[in-house]
């Protein structure tokens, strides 16, 4: 890296280190969250793209050189068969089960049976675990990296900082999606202590080694993700039970080891805003996808954690680059300059126009 390229990734990790611990930074920064858009941008199959987590991260590291801005990205490469961890369900991927122009496809199906839940116990998380993901999911591990593949050097080398080092999802989300939706919902309530004990095994068996990874590559963050567990789906005794104990311990342990909790939140959880406050101020990034009420958000958490979104996915595919930029300057001039990091309402969507992605970056550094 060039004197010049080290100064600007150090200005730009240095603003998004403010706005995480809730400093004052020169402006509020915005990060990039993208996959399947690096293909369609750079005009490469998606079978091409999700080949290998190198050939991903080359196609995004050139996506990001098209876009011409932002101050870091969430991840930094992707492997499809990775959302068999964290959704507990078989991924469909193009060029192997789709054509090689279409977006993968998590596919729910019921691959565990009510007995499984004994056999949690039985076996343990670990054990049952791997074998759900070799028998019945059809995982595949990815492929070596090519020597001297360095994700946080590369995309240093572009000036951009890369957040997120692991990823961990709740207990409920993975057996939630082992189930089924309606089987598991049905679980709740029909086996609620069966339910409850295994999620007991699964948790202390989850955020180890998604911080080893973190640290291994040296990257600040640890991504926790809900989306069955969101409070719309749940009802607050539901919740109080089945999703925020282990999630509050999960955030805790990955806070306890020096890292960010990176709060990835699908769907509606402003019901429960005031519960994150039981968090670690200054440590945790909650990122919003446009469901959960930001500027309530803001209010609620305000001075103990950072904020990040919430560009909406439909805005910026149907919208125009004039109505993407006017919603992002709302969110940077109403919940900056303190404690806000622009962002993409979860990923920006593959068929995105780059010219409102460009926009919304262009509205931070405005």
């Amino acid at each position: 890296m060039t004197g010049d390229g080290q100064s600007i990734y150090q200005q730009r990790r240095q603003r998004i280190e403010q706005a995480v611990t809730l400093e004052r930074p020169d402006r509020v920064p915005v990060v990039l969250q993208y996959a399947g858009f690096a293909a369609l941008a750079r005009g490469a199959p998606m079978a091409e793209f999700v080949s290998s987590p190198a050939r991903a991260t080359e196609l995004m590291l050139a996506a990001y050189d098209l876009i011409g801005g932002g101050d870091g990205v969430n991840y930094g490469s992707f492997w499809p068969y990775s959302l068999c961890r964290s959704f507990a369900a078989r991924v469909r991927v193009p060029g192997q089960d789709l054509p090689p122009n279409e977006m993968w496809q998590v596919d729910e199906q019921e691959v565990m049976e009510p007995q499984d839940y004994r056999r949690i116990l039985e076996e343990g998380w670990p054990a049952f675990f791997e074998r759900l993901l070799r028998d019945r999911l059809g995982f595949r591990p990815p492929p070596a990296p090519p020597p001297g593949f360095d994700l946080k050097a590369l995309w240093a080398g572009r000036g951009a900082p890369v957040l997120c080092g692991g990823q961990v999802t709740t207990p409920l989300e993975l057996l939630c999606g082992a189930r089924s939706l309606g089987q598991f919902a049905r679980d709740l309530h029909r086996r609620p202590e069966e339910v409850a004990a295994a999620m007991e095994e699964i948790a202390p068996h989850l955020a180890a080694g998604a911080c080893g990874r973190a640290r291994a590559l040296g990257l600040p963050g640890v991504w926790l993700g809900g989306w069955r567990s969101a409070p719309a789906m749940l009802s607050r005794p539901m919740w109080e039970r089945f999703v925020w104990p282990f999630f509050r311990r999960l955030a805790l342990e990955i806070a306890g080891q020096g890292l960010w909790v990176i709060l990835h939140l699908d769907a509606d959880w402003t019901r429960e805003l005031e519960r994150f406050r039981e968090l670690p101020r200054r440590q945790c990034i909650m990122a919003l996808d446009g469901a959960t009420d930001i500027w309530r958000a803001k209010e609620v958490l305000g001075g103990h954690m950072c904020l990040m979104g919430d560009v909406p996915p439909h805005l910026l595919c149907l919208g125009t680059p004039d109505q993407v930029y006017d919603y992002s300057r709302r969110l940077v001039q109403g919940l900056g300059p303190e404690g806000f990091i622009l962002h993409s309402g979860c990923d920006i969507p593959a068929n995105a126009p780059l010219g409102n992605v460009r926009a919304m970056v262009a509205a931070a550094e405005a």
